[in-house]
């Protein structure tokens, strides 16, 4: 679970970072990191994270904006309530727990982004994550505290992980370095320029249109060296562009 890092964005309530904190020491996730929280105060989230979750709180990081939150993960799977429309292919948990088992096995680091406790992520933060999650119940009673939901996804990377690291004599490891986050950005701006540029992408909402693509990159798990191939490809596809402008000029 070292590899496993758990975001909250915008949360409001301290009490709820020390009950994720608790949740996060009962699954030994180490790694707690907050973006932008309403307040922050430790001594109303020590009392909820207990002696077990004081090192999670006391070692959490606090970042503006959840890009920066993400620059240095190898995969991002954020939660929600909502399913349908755009947000397709909506993990269960236990699904998800299967992706991540296998992320981990493959040395790559992983975040999992919760929202507020009243609106959960925004579109803005959804379209940040590769892949969703979202935790099931009865139709009138959706809402969850954020540290259960925490504590649930959690608990069933932990029985997935476990299984592995108690097989990992049998696992051949995996050293492949994999594109960050920060890496996958900056590919797709660049893709969208040249895609945009070529008249593929709808100038009306060529955001919209970039989902399908974002998507299947976040699935197949990009290598470093593959992120290096199709960058140098948009650099010299930008440069001819601009060379022939260059001209008309």
């Amino acid at each position: 679970m070292d590899r496993v890092s758990v975001v909250l964005c915008r949360t409001k309530y301290p009490e709820n970072i020390g009950s994720v904190a608790r949740a996060c020491a009962n699954m030994g996730c180490k790694d707690l990191i907050l973006v932008n929280p309403k307040e922050f105060n430790l001594d109303k989230a020590l009392p909820l994270a207990t002696p077990k979750g004081k090192m999670v709180l006391e070692n959490t990081k606090i970042v503006s904006n959840l890009e920066e939150a993400l620059k240095d993960f190898n995969k991002v799977y954020g939660t929600t309530a909502r399913i349908g429309g755009w947000r397709k292919r909506v993990l269960l948990p236990r699904q998800a727990a299967s992706h991540i088992s296998q992320d981990v096995a493959e040395n790559k680091k992983v975040a999992i982004v919760f929202g507020p406790e009243d609106t959960g992520l925004i579109n803005e933060e959804i379209e940040l994550c590769g892949q969703l999650i979202t935790i099931p119940t009865i139709k009138d009673a959706w809402s969850l505290n954020v540290s259960q939901a925490v504590l649930i996804i959690l608990y069933e990377c932990f029985n997935k992980i476990s299984f592995h690291s108690w097989n990992k004599h049998n696992l051949e490891k995996d050293i492949t370095e994999f594109a960050t986050h920060e890496d996958l950005q900056r590919l797709f701006k660049s893709t969208k320029q040249v895609l945009t540029e070529i008249d593929f992408l709808l100038p009306q909402n060529p955001d919209y249109f970039m989902l399908p693509l974002k998507r299947f990159v976040h699935r197949i798990g990009l290598k470093k060296n593959e992120f290096n191939l199709l960058m140098g490809i948009c650099r010299q596809l930008i440069w001819y562009f601009n060379k022939d402008k260059d001209k008309i000029m």
